[in-house]
């Protein structure tokens, strides 16, 4: 796997349960870098900024610092790269498949 793939580097972030987590907390909207901290208080700090790392690596999450505090933002941009390149095209062919055989067994 090339890490200079931007979809590859999507993916492998959304690979991790507790990535998506960190990514469902931002969708609420900007986070510190603490309070993520706070929320995960079963992770030390190392472990949430290593996740957030991946995370920033994918674009998934755009970071600013504002004083001592460093904000994290979640980006979707990436996400709908995914949705227009893969996943929009094999659930239209997904939806053709079950439409037709709908109505085979109707007839």
């Amino acid at each position: 796997m090339s890490s200079a793939d931007p979809d590859d580097l999507v993916f492998k972030a959304l690979a991790d349960g507790r990535r998506r987590e960190i990514l469902d907390l931002l969708k609420d909207g900007p986070k510190t870098t603490g309070e993520l901290c706070a929320h995960f208080a079963d992770w030390d700090r190392c472990t949430v900024m290593q996740h957030l790392g991946v995370l920033e690596k994918a674009e998934l999450v755009i970071v600013k610092r504002e004083g001592r505090h460093r904000w994290n933002y979640l980006n979707v941009l990436p996400v709908k790269r995914i949705h227009d390149r893969w996943i929009s095209r094999y659930a239209s062919a997904a939806v053709d498949v079950l439409d037709r055989l709908k109505r085979d067994l109707e007839t």
